[in-house]
């Protein structure tokens, strides 16, 4: 009896340790799974192209599992950071419909329903928006981004909150008060003058419950959903030194990539935010498209970046975003027959190129905004040419543009008013681009020669010393030399 006992007691034993090991195997397993995408670093940036998702928008379900299938084909445009828009729950309370309407102005119950509002209303910031899908599903994008070797940033909208988010009874102390005591709409800073965003209620960030709370929602997405960084809305909007408290807390965590919703001030640059948004640039490719400046405006704006930005600072480069899209124009609407030109730019100059969803199917429409809408899926003519432009940027150092951006120089033509030409090295590699920014056939000298490739047609190109050439209305080339 008691060798039976013996024996029974053996394999129980046996039983448990072998138990535990399976248990540690599979832990170890785990851990080895999440950490298989290496850490956030500026080395990964310098080559790495961002994609906007617009979750709503970007297929007929609107869900994060129909996104979610398409990941692994972002490879194939060189993405290598994924910025979700807000897809957090949005508040009822005021919620903007079209025009000036708001949802309570709509008494129809199914006219009602298709009014599923602004994505920067939050009434929830810890919680998935359930139009999108579930928390498991937000799990599962996330994983997927980092298994294809993309880090996920999800938008957060700092300055403010829906009118039925909890903190509006609860902590009524931490949102701006108007002359009568009353929770107030953002105010413009420089008119005194709300905006007229009367869906969301202006956060007060003098107040310290609101830094704290506000802090702890950010660490939530970061460690319990290994999120990768933040797009701040509006980052200006928000004192500086909220910004790199935040951060610094982040960073204690994992390393994380930080996008400001801003070019100034500068000192968002110095410890919070890797990267800002080059507004003032993009604003200068559409005029250039329109005829109202020229390529030396585009050079003269260069030489100011160089005065007014540190070394380290970089910006993201962008024909299209959801902005833009929805309220200022498509791609063609705004630059017509200077789209393509216009995207290599954005591609070959420092910084980081935007690619916004929809833009790499040729969508020629304007998304709403406030209601369900539908990107084509359809590859035309702009898919390969993202393709070509996402494989340079990912693989020729002279593209670099982050932290350790490869050279940009201005190059010398015999017209520097319509022809662009700058030069760009790093890491070995030289690179060339050069354009027609007029709606005119040109002929020009510029100060390069030698043997090249003419990258986009892949075909050898050679250039002599004052060789005259002539370029159509938008033509570009980008030369590369290794």
């Amino acid at each position: 009896m008691k060798k039976l006992l013996l024996i029974l007691l053996t394999s129980s034993i046996l039983t448990v340790s072998c138990k535990n090991e399976q248990k540690d195997t599979k832990e170890e397993t785990n851990e080895i799974a999440k950490d298989s995408l290496a850490p956030v670093s500026d080395e990964v940036m310098e080559s790495a192209v961002i994609y906007e998702v617009n979750i709503r928008q970007y297929s007929p379900e609107g869900t994060f599992n129909a996104f979610t299938k398409d990941i692994p084909q972002l490879k194939d445009l060189g993405v290598k950071v994924v910025w979700l828009m807000p897809m957090y729950p949005i508040a009822m309370k005021n919620r903007k419909a079209t025009g000036e309407k708001s949802i309570e102005d709509i008494t129809d119950t199914i006219e009602r329903k298709k009014y599923l509002g602004s994505y920067y209303s939050i009434s929830d910031y810890s919680a998935v928006n359930p139009n999108f899908g579930t928390m498991e599903d937000f799990d599962k994008l996330v994983e997927t981004a980092h298994e294809n070797g993309m880090y996920v940033i999800l938008d957060w909208v700092a300055n403010h909150t829906g009118w039925d988010h909890a903190w509006i009874t609860e902590h009524p102390e931490y949102y701006t008060k108007d002359k009568n005591g009353e929770i107030t709409d953002p105010i413009n800073d420089a008119t005194g003058e709300p905006w007229g965003w009367t869906d969301v209620a202006d956060l007060n960030f003098d107040n310290e419950g609101l830094r704290e709370a506000m802090k702890q929602e950010m660490l939530f997405w970061v460690k319990e959903h290994n999120i990768d960084g933040y797009r701040a809305d509006a980052a200006h909007s928000v004192p500086t030194d909220f910004w790199e408290d935040v951060s610094a807390d982040l960073r204690e965590v994992k390393p994380v990539f930080m996008l400001a919703e801003a070019e100034s001030p500068k000192d968002l640059f110095h410890n919070a935010f890797e990267m800002g948004y080059n507004w003032e640039g993009h604003h200068i490719m559409n005029e250039i498209a329109q005829g109202k400046k020229t390529a030396k405006d585009w050079d003269d704006y260069m030489k100011k970046i160089d005065t007014t930005f540190e070394d380290d600072d970089y910006l993201m480069n962008f024909i299209t975003n959801h902005d833009e899209n929805s309220w200022a124009g498509t791609v063609k609407e705004r630059m017509g027959d200077a789209s393509e030109a216009m995207l290599a730019m954005s591609y070959t100059i420092p910084g980081m190129p935007l690619i916004y969803s929809g833009q790499e199917y040729d969508m020629d429409k304007r998304l709403r905004f406030f209601e369900k809408d539908t990107i084509p899926h359809q590859k035309g003519k702009v898919y390969p040419i993202l393709e070509k432009l996402g494989k340079l940027k990912n693989e020729n150092a002279a593209l670099h543009g982050a932290k350790q951006a490869a050279s940009y120089e201005t190059l010398e033509t015999s017209n520097q008013e319509n022809i662009l030409a700058y030069e760009r090295k790093g890491g070995g590699s030289e690179l060339i681009y050069l354009a027609n920014m007029s709606d005119q056939p040109v002929k020009f000298t510029v100060s390069i020669a030698g043997d090249y490739q003419d990258y986009m047609a892949n075909s050898e190109l050679q250039i002599e010393e004052g060789q005259e050439m002539e370029f159509q209305p938008w033509e570009y080339k980008i030369l590369t030399k290794n």
